[in-house]
């Protein structure tokens, strides 16, 4: 079930991106560089395609995570105090969906479980999972 969690949430966020940086999906595009809102895009183009993949899904997670949070505080937040006052509640859940992540791991069916090149997840490395 995370593996699937992980895969959605990779492609909700891969479109967020493709949306910002290429104006599909009847959005337009940021100009280029134009900061944060064209580098934001970015990173959730290319982020999102790792972990939807499950491609080093902790590391994409948690950068994802990041750019969630400051995009919360910095763009959000000013507008009300909470998300659904503000028009926050997307990257709110974004944000905690990658930390899940983070901590959790890509679940079954991950690009990187299947070369057996992920980290288990600590509950899997004690016997516990």
């Amino acid at each position: 079930m995370l593996g699937l969690f992980r895969m959605v949430l990779g492609l909700l966020f891969t479109s967020e991106g493709a949306a910002t940086v290429f104006g599909i999906l009847d959005r337009k595009a940021s100009p280029v560089g134009d900061w944060p809102f064209w580098y934001a895009g970015v990173i959730e183009l290319v982020c999102g395609v790792l972990v939807l993949l499950g491609v080093a899904t902790r590391s994409a997670a948690f950068l994802s995570s990041g750019i969630m949070a400051f995009a919360y505080f910095t763009e959000h937040q000013k507008d009300g105090l909470f998300p659904l006052q503000n028009g926050g509640l997307a990257p709110v859940l974004f944000c905690w969906g990658f930390l899940l992540l983070v901590f959790f791991g890509p679940g079954a069916l991950s690009l990187s479980g299947l070369l057996g090149r992920e980290t288990p997840s600590p509950s899997a490395a004690r016997g516990t999972a």
